[in-house]
């Protein structure tokens, strides 16, 4: 495993944003589609820093 401290607080980061952005639910108990959007984009860049740049896989 590799990567830098940088790399692991990127992935950190993008996987809170993402986990916020596809659990928020707003007072009617709706998801609005903005938050979904941020949070999937979010999940890839996550998904991206953590197999490209920490485990090498890509």
């Amino acid at each position: 495993m590799e990567g830098s401290w940088i790399d692991w607080l990127a992935v950190i980061v993008t996987g809170a944003i993402a986990f916020h952005g596809l659990t928020y639910r707003d007072a009617n108990g709706e998801r609005p589609w903005v938050h979904l959007l941020f949070g999937a984009i979010a999940l890839i860049f996550c998904i991206r820093f953590l197999f490209a740049d920490i485990l090498g896989i890509w």
